[in-house]
């Protein structure tokens, strides 16, 4: 069995093995995890090995059960839902990819932009239907506001409604700057919105703890503490080595998304950027904090920014804000980025000039070259394949990428989804990935605060 290097040289470290969920608000609220099957230990047998226990890991997996009558072992490095999928902000957005609706359909046509329109819809469908297969995680009730964080946004969000009413016959609200700030939210930084109909808000961890429980109810085994750190193949069978076991599979799912390993394998390396995103959960707004800010909206909210920030009123009147994060993962850059959100914070509503911050935490969100996601598979080898990309938008495209994975590992049809099917590219100068990133942040900053 060959021995695997993975530690990530675009994040300086490994996958870990066996660690706890990391702090966060969402770790405080949730409760115990519920069971997994601990560490694999001796060998098995099964369908299909999934690497990667997130959202798309799991989804895979229950579906694979449910519709499919596949064996699933599924491999965890550290808990079932560590990464991204049990420490985002809870956006269920009816989204795939980055691309709004004039993008979507200069870069590929009406036709296939409807398509992908279409499936984002479904994809926040599959949440939905987790939910009403009895996944407990508080889900908010309906409503996206997008806003125009300066005055000549307020046109781009216009122009998108039109696109959304003419091109894909999906109707939007528009706001006045007056119209938001006495509804929905106050401040310098409230110049129009735009509101969608389609989005939830929900606690992400206890969203993973409810789709480990069903993909596990329908005979899927979700190893923790099971790192891959060994990977052949005999004849047609795919071999994984762990710690402790070895899995013997006919087809493997890569779904480890921004927390990849870049010799994890050939069909991944050089395709991922890993990006940092970060988030502040605030102390309860007094009544008084809350009036003069007039924050009473309980739609989640992204603004218009290219580094956007995504932000949200919680049940205990908490404030969830969340943007980008710092270019590498520290304790002193950790300890900057918190100062640095809630001063943005404050720069929205100064109202709320005296709020401290009750927990931050950060996480790898995955962005690919194209701001796809892609479901695809190895271009040597079909029986591996992988489920990798949200941009940051993974709620509801990790899960439904599970499901449409477990489709495309059935052998049945997928939808004509364009680039989301077609291979994951690779990035030129793919060494220099950091360097890219630094330059582009400075350019979007730069586009982002200008008058």
């Amino acid at each position: 069995m060959d021995e695997l290097t993975l530690r990530d040289p675009l994040k300086g470290e490994g996958p870990g093995q066996g660690l706890p969920h990391p702090e966060s608000y969402w770790a405080a609220i949730s409760g115990p995890a519920p069971d997994d099957d601990g560490p694999l230990l001796g060998d098995h047998d099964t369908d299909v090995a999934v690497i990667g226990g997130g959202y798309t890991g799991l989804s895979a997996a229950y579906f694979l059960g449910k519709h499919h009558g596949m064996k699933a072992v599924v491999l965890e490095a550290n808990r079932p839902g560590w990464g991204c999928s049990g420490r985002n902000g809870g956006f269920a957005r009816p989204v795939i990819g980055r691309l709004g609706p004039g993008a979507m359909i200069k870069a590929w046509g009406l036709d296939t932009a409807r398509r992908m329109f279409a499936e984002g819809h479904a994809a926040l469908d599959t949440v939905r239907g987790f939910i009403a297969a009895g996944v407990d995680c508080d889900p908010s009730a309906s409503g996206h506001l997008k806003i125009a964080h300066r005055p000549a946004c307020a046109a781009t969000l216009a122009a998108d409604a039109e696109v959304l009413r003419t091109r894909f016959d999906y109707p939007s609200q528009l706001l006045s700057a007056d119209e938001l700030r006495a509804n929905h939210l106050g401040g310098p930084q409230s110049h129009g919105a735009l509101v969608l109909k389609d989005a939830i808000g929900l606690n992400p961890l206890k969203l993973s703890f409810g789709v480990l429980r069903l993909a596990r109810a329908q005979g899927a085994m979700v190893m923790s503490g099971s790192p891959v750190n060994g990977w052949t193949k005999e004849g047609k069978h795919h071999l994984l080595a762990t710690p402790k076991g070895r899995v013997r599979a006919r087809q493997v799912l890569i779904a480890t998304n921004g927390y990849t390993p870049e010799g994890l394998h050939a069909s991944v390396r050089g395709t991922l950027l890993p990006v940092l995103s970060h988030i502040i959960v605030t102390r309860p707004m007094t009544p008084s904090e809350k009036a003069e800010a007039a924050f009473h909206t309980s739609h989640v909210i992204t603004d218009t920014r290219n580094l956007l920030y995504y932000f949200r009123r919680m049940p205990d009147e908490r404030i969830l804000f969340g943007g980008r994060g710092q270019i590498t993962d520290s304790p002193e850059s950790r300890a900057a980025q918190r100062g640095f959100l809630l001063a943005e914070l404050k720069r929205k509503c100064p109202a709320l000039s005296s709020i401290t911050v009750d927990y931050d935490w950060c996480g790898w969100v995955c962005i690919t070259r194209d701001q796809m996601p892609h479901i695809h598979h190895a271009e040597d080898d079909v029986t591996v394949s992988y489920a990798l990309g949200y941009q940051g938008s993974g709620v509801a495209a990790g899960l439904h990428a599970g499901r449409l994975a477990a489709d495309r590992l059935a052998g049945k049809p997928l939808p004509a989804l364009g680039p989301a099917l077609s291979p994951l590219p690779r990035f030129p100068f793919a060494a220099f990935r950091r360097a890219g990133q630094r330059a582009a942040f400075v350019w979007y900053k730069f586009k982002d605060e200008r008058t």
